[in-house]
């Protein structure tokens, strides 16, 4: 059964892997046998030394995806440094809080820029290198609790990730042919970086709590298995699927 979830000779991208949630994955991954290229906006000295204890390579790419980027020039790189791309994980985000009605148009961009925006682009172009060289290849999204909610004070989060949502069925649509197939995670409440706030707010923390049948906040690692069977060639029939892994949250 192992070799269904076997990565060796796979080469995957991971968005937003300095730490957390991407983090966790791109060392999931690595430890499956596949070399990661990380994409962020700053250096991932502790992602690299982790993932090259594995014995697997570790290149590091620096964009501010908050800006605009040529994607089509990201892959190139990736594919001349690494000789090809397999996997894509769309893991980089951000949020801006406060009430809908004071929220600026900078927060609205900036979410949107790099929650939705970045993840279409860099799909469009790691896939088409995926359909020019016929690989089987993976692209996981990172959607969210907010996919399928509202929550409060967070509008352009919870717009973002209802986009990713349905670009991830759009897009498991049309690559299907191809062999390609798009998934996505939603995480129910992790403990990162992003989560830090609400960490602090001891009101909220205990509304939270309340609400988790399992009682307690995901680390960042229990995504991993998640990953990696959608990233396996055991999940080739696993298309448009977003995948909770919130500790029964959705269930209450």
């Amino acid at each position: 059964m192992s070799a269904l979830f076997d990565l060796s000779g796979k080469v995957a991208l991971v968005t937003g892997a300095r730490s957390g949630i991407g983090q966790a994955l791109a060392l999931a991954l690595a430890e499956a046998g596949a070399d990661i290229a990380g994409l962020g906006s700053s250096a991932m000295p502790e992602t690299a030394a982790a993932i090259q204890a594995t014995g697997r390579r570790f290149t590091e790419f620096r964009y501010n995806l908050s800006r605009k980027v040529d994607f089509a020039k990201v892959v190139a790189e990736i594919v001349a440094a690494f000789g090809g791309l397999d996997i894509l994980v769309n893991n980089a985000g951000i949020t801006r809080r406060g009430p809908a009605l004071e929220l600026s148009e900078q927060d609205w961009d900036d979410v949107l820029s790099v929650n939705l925006r970045s993840a279409f682009f860099l799909s469009q172009a790691a896939a088409r290198h995926m359909v020019e060289t016929r690989r089987a290849g993976r692209i996981i999204n990172i959607a969210s609790m907010m996919s399928f909610q509202g929550g409060i004070r967070i509008a352009p989060y919870t717009a973002s990730k209802h986009g990713i949502a349905g670009i991830t069925k759009i897009m498991a649509n049309e690559l299907a042919p191809n062999g390609i197939t798009v998934n996505a995670i939603a995480p129910g409440y992790v403990a990162t970086d992003n989560t830090a706030i609400l960490q602090k707010d001891p009101d909220r923390m205990r509304q939270i709590l309340e609400r988790i049948p399992a009682g307690r906040w995901a680390e960042p690692s229990e995504l991993a298995t998640a990953a990696l069977f959608l990233a396996s060639p055991a999940s080739g029939y696993v298309n448009g699927a977003i995948i909770p892994v919130d500790g029964g949250w959705l269930s209450r």
